[in-house]
C-alpha cells in the first residue's frame, strides 16, 4: 500500500470513529447547534427592534435586523464548534487511546485529521441550521448561486482555519477542563467586531481592535456576498485570515503532537 492511500484510509478510519462519537453522544452536537440559534433568536426578538431600527440609519426594526446580524451568529456557530474539537483532542489525549493508537501500524497524523474533518462537517450542520431558522423569521439573501457557493467556500475555509487552531488547543491543554475553557474567547470575537453592532458605533480603541480581529473581515465579506452590501478589502482581508490562522494552528498542532510523540 503507498504512502498516500495509506493515509487516506487511516483518516477514512479515525473520521469514522468521530462521527460514530457523534451519533452516540448526541448532546453535545445539539448544545453546540442549539446555542447559536438561540442566540439568534435571543437578539432578533429581544434587542431586534432597537437594534434595526439605528443600523445605517434605517428603521427596519426586526427585519433589517435578522439580516445584519445573521452572519454574525453563523461565525458563532463555528466559534462554538471549534471549541468542541478543543474538548474532544484533550479526551484523547488524556484518556490513553493516543498512546495506543501510537502502538499500532497507523499513519500517525490520521488521529488529528479525523478530528479536523469531523469538526468541519459538525460546523457546516450548525451553520445550516442556523440558516435555516434565520430564513424562518426573515433573513432574505438575494445571492445568486456563484455568490453562494463563494460563501459556502470561505465559511468552509474559516471552519478549517478555527479547527487546526483549536486542535492546537486541546493537544496543549492539561486537563479537558482547560480544553474547555481556553477557547472560549472564540465566542466572544464577534461581539467584539461587526457581528451584531456596527464597528462605527464603538468607541475608539475598540473600534480599533474590532476592525484588526479576524471574525470583522469575514462577517463583512458575508454580508457582502449574501446581500449585497459593500465587501471592499474585507474579502482579501478574511482570505489572508484564514490562512495564517489554518497554517498556524497546523503548524502548532503538528509540533505539539510529534512532542508528545517523543515523550
Amino acid at each position: 500500500m503507498s504512502t498516500l492511500s495509506h493515509a487516506l484510509t487511516d483518516s477514512t478510519t479515525m473520521l469514522r470513529r468521530q462521527l460514530r462519537h457523534m451519533r452516540r453522544y448526541p448532546s453535545l452536537t445539539l448544545q453546540l447547534i442549539g446555542l447559536p440559534v438561540i442566540f439568534l433568536l435571543l437578539f432578533v426578538y429581544v434587542f431586534g427592534g432597537t437594534l434595526g431600527n439605528g443600523i445605517d440609519g434605517a428603521s427596519g426594526g426586526r427585519r433589517a435586523y435578522v439580516e445584519y446580524v445573521t452572519p454574525g451568529i453563523v461565525l458563532m456557530a463555528m466559534a462554538a464548534t471549534a471549541q468542541g474539537t478543543a474538548v474532544a483532542v484533550a479526551l484523547d489525549m488524556t484518556q490513553g487511546i493516543v498512546a495506543r493508537f501510537r502502538t499500532m501500524a497507523i499513519w500517525r497524523p490520521s488521529v488529528l485529521t479525523g478530528h479536523v474533518i469531523a469538526s468541519v462537517l459538525q460546523a457546516l450542520l450548525g451553520i445550516a441550521a442556523v440558516t435555516g431558522v434565520a430564513l424562518l423569521i426573515g433573513f432574505r439573501p438575494d445571492a445568486t448561486p456563484t455568490e453562494w457557493l463563494a460563501a459556502a467556500g470561505l465559511l468552509a475555509g474559516f471552519a478549517l482555519a478555527l479547527t487546526w487552531l483549536t486542535v492546537g488547543f486541546g493537544l496543549a491543554a492539561k486537563t479537558v477542563e482547560s480544553a474547555s475553557n481556553t477557547p472560549m474567547f472564540l465566542m466572544l470575537l464577534p461581539f467584539l467586531g461587526s457581528g451584531f453592532v456596527p464597528t462605527d458605533t464603538m468607541p475608539t480603541w475598540l473600534r480599533w481592535f474590532a476592525e484588526h480581529q479576524p471574525f470583522t473581515p469575514l462577517t463583512e465579506t458575508l454580508r457582502g456576498l449574501l446581500l449585497g452590501t459593500p465587501i471592499g478589502d474585507s474579502a482579501a482581508q478574511a482570505i489572508g485570515w484564514c490562512a495564517t490562522l489554518t497554517i498556524t494552528g497546523y503548524a502548532w498542532s503538528k509540533y505539539l503532537f510529534n512532542r508528545t510523540a517523543s515523550r
